[in-house]
């Protein structure tokens, strides 16, 4: 790969100076219906009473937060290396595609966060007698990997409908997995091929994206990953490393004091425990901490990145970059404490297990419902439940014309679902929510 083809497709002559391709692409994507949804899905503590713990929205605005500094960073230094970028890309475009790809994400993730993720995977392998003839092995496997990350793909690039109409750059900068579920060899240790990244549906999209980009190939259906995307992973690797544990510390989950301890040495030299203490607010002083640690990792992977630049272009490091940087034992650290203290915590485990039933539940009377549809059979309840689904989503099932389509406008549906939506849902249709009875 090369900077400049990598950028090729996206830069024509005629481009706005004050708002570039990858402007328009923020753009498209913060005003997005699937992004608005992101306010109410789960990040780590599910349907939260307290104002100042992160959901998926809020999550996803700072990592393209952090996106953006670290795309700027590199990118001033990339076109130093690389003058002739200049004619056509300033430091500021790489910046702005890595806020577009950061702040797209999550955008794919069901509710209820992973609980959800496994809940769709699992209700197809539970259903591996009634269903799976029904496909072939390349769509099965789809289904019994429900993959928020080629749902995201899906979504901002779908095949016949254009998805979001981003440049190349940003879904690129994107697509973390640029492979589909079912490989021969997954190749599991390259970072790149560790998930899947687009369904079968978005196949021949994908294959033509990676000829504009000139990914490099390892075999015809497993690519390495755009330079861009690993900074995307990072600013998100920063984010959730390091705002869980500020999460998790203002709601008493883990102590002021360890939280201190935790984040002190990526801070190194600056940290300063005089001034620290002298801040009388317990949460300002962890904000302040939390902003110092975050500054110091952009810095650590910024400078990773730009050692490793031909490395990265050629795909020979395929590794997450938050992996190998100098805090990479603090960070370790840090999950190693979150694991057993927040993402285990009772309420935490209470949601996503009653987000795993919903999900389920609601997976129980609509898939039937929906194959209903393609198979001409519908009995008199699996309309009445069809009934219950957004007019757009009933007209696009009417036109599937195969079982894996049908299931893939259910699982847009399902997937793209709040947290309450998918709640109130499964209480409709359990008939504990009736209008009119308390």
């Amino acid at each position: 790969m090369n900077w400049q083809q990598l950028f090729a497709s996206d830069i024509k002559e005629g481009n706005s100076p004050l708002r570039s391709p990858f402007d328009r692409d923020f753009d498209r994507i913060i005003f997005s219906h699937p992004f608005r949804r992101l306010q109410d899905k789960t990040q780590v503590h599910p349907l939260p009473e307290h104002d100042f713990v992160h959901n998926r929205l809020t999550h996803s605005l700072e990592v393209s937060s952090v996106g953006r500094s670290l795309g700027r960073a590199a990118g001033q230094v990339i076109i130093e290396r690389n003058p002739s970028l200049a004619k056509t890309l300033s430091a500021s475009d790489i910046g702005v595609v890595v806020a577009s790809a950061s702040l797209a994400h999550d955008i794919g993730n069901p509710p209820f966060g992973h609980s959800g993720e496994t809940s769709i995977s699992d209700f197809f392998i539970n259903k591996e007698s009634s269903l799976k003839a029904l496909f072939n092995e390349e769509e099965w496997a789809d289904l019994i990997n429900f993959e928020g990350n080629a749902q995201g793909f899906r979504l901002i690039a779908r095949s016949g409908n254009d998805g979001l109409k981003l440049t190349n750059s940003t879904i690129g900068a994107f697509t973390k997995y640029p492979r589909p579920a079912l490989v021969k060899d997954a190749m599991k240790s390259r970072r790149s091929q560790k998930k899947f990244g687009y369904y079968q549906s978005e196949a021949e999209v994908f294959h033509k994206l990676a000829g504009a980009l000139q990914l490099n190939s390892f075999s015809e259906v497993q690519w390495g990953r755009h330079p861009l995307a690993l900074l995307v992973e990072a600013a998100d690797d920063i984010c959730y490393h390091i705002i869980d544990l500020e999460d998790g510390c203002n709601l008493g989950l883990v102590s002021h004091q360890t939280t201190i301890d935790l984040l002190a040495p990526i801070i190194g030299k600056r940290f300063d425990a005089q001034k620290l203490h002298s801040i009388a607010s317990k949460k300002e002083q962890i904000g302040l901490l939390r902003a110092l640690t975050i500054g110091e990792l952009i810095q650590q992977c910024v400078q990773l990145f730009l050692d490793e630049e031909q490395n990265i272009l050629s795909s020979d490091f395929d590794k997450s970059l938050t992996d190998l940087i100098p805090a990479a034992e603090q960070l370790s650290n840090i999950i190693g404490v979150s694991i057993d203290n927040i993402y285990r915590s009772e309420k935490v485990v209470e949601t996503e297990a009653a987000g795993y039933r919903v999900i389920n539940g609601l997976l129980e009377v609509l898939v039937p419902a929906a194959l209903s549809v393609v198979q001409q059979n519908s009995k008199a309840k699996d309309k009445i439940y069809l009934r219950l689904l957004p007019t757009d989503t009933q007209n696009e099932l009417k036109a599937a014309t195969t079982a894996y389509e049908t299931m893939r406008v259910l699982l847009d549906f399902v997937s793209g679902l709040t947290d309450s939506y998918a709640v109130n849902l499964y209480r409709k249709i359990n008939g504990t929510s009736l209008p009119g009875i308390g």
